[in-house]
């Protein structure tokens, strides 16, 4: 079975179990951003992988969700932020650059401005650390690992886009969704079974082991000088009602503007 493993710092915590302590017989974890693998599980490449929220509609028909873990925020997280020259309600016709590493992030933040600050900027494409300067930007998506190391330049604004999205609508982010395709659940029920027990003993490793874990994590990625310990308390992993409501409102909007493809409901993998 392929598993695909977003390698942020994020999703570390989910993964430390099998990649730190007891690997998973007969799975190949598969590493990239979160644009890769959302790709990976479209083309049929992976049989289960976390995927950015905004690319679900796309596979739709062909995955179910894991209706236990996710990848989100509540409020304040540091790790989606938008820099900018200008006050964000200021950004009308403005030259705005977009990472292309996550779906549901780019949308998050059109959302925002659209619906939100009511201001319609130019979108361009842009690199996962840009400068606004280099880049000819008034303002950039920084997204991940990358908007956890010190910035390349001054920058007058800094938002965080988690936190603005529970000051505007009442609800956190659900970043990332688990799918997985529907034709690899009777194929590889053994390896599902086996992943979704060392993401359960993952998540107790960082509640009951949690300087190992920081540890390996800071390990792993050691470009990242941001606090470990407090970034993954304002992480939240296990795919509660609150979030499924949250991811819901987010998918819903997201619809009504017509930044995602129409679909009828998330579907779940039966426990």
């Amino acid at each position: 079975m392929k598993l695909g493993y977003i390698d942020y710092l994020n999703c570390y915590p989910l993964y430390y179990h099998m990649m730190e302590k007891e690997p998973v017989a007969d799975v190949k974890i598969v590493s990239g951003y979160p644009s890769e693998l959302n790709r990976m599980m479209i083309e049929g490449e992976l049989d289960m992988s976390p995927i950015s929220s905004a690319s679900y509609p796309e596979i739709v028909e062909e995955v179910v969700l894991l209706p236990d873990f996710c990848l989100s925020s509540v409020g304040y997280v540091q790790s989606v932020i938008l820099i900018s020259r200008h006050p964000i309600e200021h950004l009308h016709q403005k030259r705005v650059g977009l990472s292309s590493a996550s779906k549901s992030s780019v949308v998050l933040l059109q959302m925002l401005l659209q619906k939100y600050y009511k201001v319609e900027p130019v979108y361009l494409p842009s690199g996962p650390m840009p400068s606004l300067s280099d880049e000819g930007l008034d303002a950039a998506l920084v997204i991940g690992n990358e908007a956890l190391m010190p910035s390349k330049e001054p920058v007058s604004y800094s938002y965080d886009l988690g936190d603005l999205w529970l000051q505007k609508t009442g609800f956190p982010v659900v970043f990332a969704v688990f799918a997985v395709r529907i034709s690899s659940i009777d194929k590889y029920a053994p390896q599902l079974k086996a992943v979704l027990n060392s993401y359960s003993r993952s998540l107790r490793c960082l509640d009951i082991e949690r300087e190992a874990l920081i540890r390996k994590a800071k390990e792993r990625y050691a470009a990242i000088k941001y606090d470990v310990g407090l970034y993954y308390q304002l992480l939240r992993y296990k795919l509660t009602p609150e979030l499924k409501e949250g991811l819901g409102f987010y998918l819903n909007l997201a619809r009504e503007l017509g930044l995602v493809k129409k679909f009828k409901s998330l579907r779940f993998m039966r426990r």
